[in-house]
């Protein structure tokens, strides 16, 4: 697989896909509503992608930026044959992958300076606090903890933190973060959960990480998430996730949507397995009213973007 994330126009994303799969996304755009690809890699850094886009009956605009927006090319092809190439080069991080192709470096105009932030010392450390606390989560993109620096301290009257400086600040704090997994040896707790959760997704029970901000909207929505012939589900929502990154423990929410507590129940004691046969410790005495909790757990999730 491809340590890359693909972003259509029309809202799909890929995650690690293979090179097969991204050949099919790059010969597949060009209609309406499908035009363009967006590519990241994994983990997501900034200023660093590639973008290609095509109209049915045209050629194609290849572009990746490398680290800055003074350094942004582009180039322009009938073959999607070497757009392929290219892009599967650029996501191997091959040496001479942008070889043969005619790019030329694209004016995108001064970068603006970004002020400092005027911030007391309590309000920064809040803010800060904050971000690093659904960073550490693992689930959100540069994008969405941009947003959330934008608005945290957003009051009627004032917002203190332009859009610029919430990017500078998840910026500076994401790559403190891509620093520190780089020091990770091996499977992580976080991986071990989600190989966990692919295992009974295969076996007919909704499985979903990071799901829903509330028990409240978890419950209300869970029921259209999986399979019509699904026989239960599991999930934990955004508040179980900050709890497993502050280091207590994890609570995974299951049912069986026949409603009753046999199944219930009987969905419970699957998910235990999994988790147990993925290497993690569970507690749950096989009330079908109690939540699992995974615990002790080492919340060390690699960030994708």
């Amino acid at each position: 697989m491809l340590e890359i994330v693909v972003k259509t126009e029309n809202w799909e994303r890929h995650v690690r896909v293979s090179a097969e799969e991204l050949a099919g996304l790059v010969r597949r755009i060009g209609g309406d509503g499908d035009l363009f690809l967006v590519i990241q890699r994994i983990p997501d850094l900034p200023d660093v992608f590639a973008q290609v886009w095509h109209k049915a009956g045209g050629g194609y605009t290849l572009e990746h930026r490398d680290g800055a927006a003074d350094r942004h090319f582009q180039v322009m092809t009938d073959s999607p044959e070497a757009v392929i190439a290219a892009l599967t080069g650029w996501a191997r991080r091959e040496a001479g992958w942008d070889a043969g192709l005619d790019w030329s470096l694209l004016d995108m105009g001064p970068t603006p300076e970004v002020p400092p932030l005027d911030l007391g010392e309590a309000e920064r450390e809040e803010l800060e606090e904050r971000v690093r606390e659904v960073l550490v989560g693992g689930y959100s993109s540069r994008a969405e903890l941009a947003e959330l620096a934008e608005d945290y301290l957003v009051t009627k009257d004032r917002r203190p933190v332009s859009r610029a400086q919430a990017e500078a600040l998840a910026d500076r704090m994401w790559l403190e973060r891509v620093a520190e997994q780089a020091e990770w040896e091996g499977e992580t707790d976080p991986e071990r959960l989600t190989r966990a959760f692919a295992a009974l997704q295969e076996a007919g029970i909704t499985a979903r990480e990071n799901f829903t901000c509330c028990p409240s909207c978890g419950q209300s929505e869970i029921g259209g998430e999986g399979e019509p012939d699904a026989r239960g589900f599991v999930y934990f929502h955004t508040q179980c996730t900050d709890s497993a990154a502050a280091g207590h423990g994890l609570t995974l929410l299951y049912g069986g949507f026949d409603g009753s507590p046999e199944t219930t129940a009987a969905i419970g004691h699957e998910v235990v397995a999994a988790i147990e046969a993925a290497g993690l410790r569970t507690e749950w005495d096989s009330d079908p009213g109690k939540a699992i909790t995974v615990a002790p757990l080492d919340w060390r999730r690699r960030l994708i973007g």
